[in-house]
């Protein structure tokens, strides 16, 4: 299995991995609050915003996680991520986030599949699956026209402090036929 290093698109973005020369834009981005709580872990200090890019750098060197910067012209504009690769069942868990800039533009579209033809064909994967808040009608945008169908709602999923939220489950497979428009 390849952690490839960059994946162009055709609608010129380009994913790579995160480094460390990026830890200021992940500072940057993880400063609302409605990012922050995504990071699943504190990123308000440039030491931390390291300690998130090598995160990222363990787990593609353990083969168990694939996080790409969304980048054009080198600059970070989102993130893109196949998580709990599951090479038994060939599965992956996909998330995504953009700059608030960035937001709108089909950033997270066009990394998503870009991902996605990666976990698929080099990566090995036969199903992806994503999850985002049902009051997140963006994200759900992205997971549809990047191939993902509803499989079904799982209740009070994720909790944000003592908030809870409903979690809608999309998944992908291989063999699903996608529409890259």
């Amino acid at each position: 299995m390849s952690g490839a290093e960059e994946l162009p698109t055709p609608q010129g973005l380009l994913l790579r991995p995160w480094r460390p020369d990026d830890a200021p834009a992940v500072l940057r981005a993880f400063v609302p609050e409605e990012m922050a709580r995504q990071a699943g872990r504190s990123v308000t200090t440039m030491t931390e915003a390291l300690d998130w890019v090598a995160a990222r750098d363990e787990e593609r060197a353990a083969g168990t996680a694939y996080t790409w910067a969304v980048v054009s012209g080198d600059v970070p504009l989102g993130s893109v991520a196949v998580a709990a690769v599951n090479h038994v069942h060939d599965t992956g868990w996909v998330s995504y986030w953009t700059v608030e800039s960035a937001r709108g533009r089909g950033v997270a579209l066009t990394g998503v599949r870009a991902l996605a033809r990666w976990a698929f064909g080099e990566l090995g994967l036969y199903r992806l699956e994503l999850g985002h808040r049902t009051n997140n009608p963006a994200s759900c945008r992205v997971a549809r026209r990047a191939g993902f169908a509803v499989e079904g709602v799982d209740r009070q999923k994720l909790r944000y402090g003592d908030e809870r939220f409903d979690v809608e489950r999309h998944a992908r497979l291989a063999t699903d036929p996608v529409n890259d428009d």
